[in-house]
């Protein structure tokens, strides 16, 4: 079954994979929202039904959420768990000091409260997300339905003095209507090509009315697992100040590549 994915999609599963290496039993542990972060929860799911493991997962979105709950991972809320051992998510992009942009699935706020929450964040991803700057992902920023055009305005318009390339913010869209995110808040994401300042702009973001948060993860995440498509693994430890390296052979169960949906 594995033979039939693409480069990329082996590349998110080598990554998923590598990362349950550090689930314990009786963690509690994050879980993250995206195709790369379903990858993991689906491996998750697997050690739960055949290793016995047991874990107590929290999820980032209600897609998440019902993945989890569909594998066999018992899911608590964020309030129940109080504080979790770790988290595991994807990224749109990261750079060389482990600053992410997220968002792109639309669960940043609970993605970002989920993270800080946790004792450790691991982010996992394909080879492609990697870029020297940020900011050529488009950022999304969280903003209340309330008057977001105004918003959207002083945001713009706060852009001119920041040290980025471009300033212009488009709302997400979800067909004919705007993206609504589990909060009941709407996206706008801001089309930068180049983040000079990234702490700086993060905090300018939150400090506007109207905004709730942004997809500006800085000094969050721990580990970066990277995935590359011939199976090799590249796992880099902010902390630790290593990188290692290693290979993944594609021989894993073939139920985890049924019906996953991204």
């Amino acid at each position: 079954m594995t033979g039939e994915l693409s480069p990329i999609d082996k590349a998110k599963f080598v990554a998923a994979k590598r990362s349950v290496d550090y689930v314990e039993d009786g963690m509690r542990v994050g879980l993250g929202t995206g195709s790369t972060a379903a990858w993991m929860v689906r491996c998750l799911g697997e050690l739960v039904r055949d290793d016995g493991l047991k874990i107590k997962g929290v999820p980032t979105s209600t897609r998440t959420a019902e993945l989890a709950r569909e594998v066999g991972i018992e899911v608590i809320s964020l309030d129940e768990a109080k504080w979790l051992d770790l988290t595991i998510d994807g990224a749109d992009e990261f750079d060389a000091n482990l600053n992410l942009i997220k968002g792109g699935g639309g669960a940043l706020l609970q993605e970002k409260i989920v993270a800080t929450a946790s004792d450790q964040m691991i982010v996992i991803a394909d080879v492609g997300k990697e870029v020297e700057t940020l900011g050529a992902f488009p950022l999304p920023i969280e903003v209340i339905p309330f008057g977001w055009e105004t918003t959207k305005s002083l945001v713009e318009e706060m852009l001119i003095s920041m040290d980025v390339l471009g300033r212009d913010a488009t709302l997400r869209m979800n067909g004919d209507r705007p993206f609504v995110t589990d909060e009941g808040n709407y996206i706008l994401d801001l089309h930068l090509g180049r983040i000079g300042k990234a702490n700086q702009l993060a905090m300018v973001l939150n400090q506007m009315p109207g905004v709730v948060e942004n997809g500006l993860f800085i000094d969050i995440c721990d580990v970066v697992i990277v995935g590359y498509g011939d199976g090799r693994v590249e796992t880099r430890d902010i902390n630790e100040g290593t990188v290692e390296e290693d290979r993944l052979d594609f021989l894993e169960s073939e139920n985890l590549f049924t019906d996953l949906q991204d």
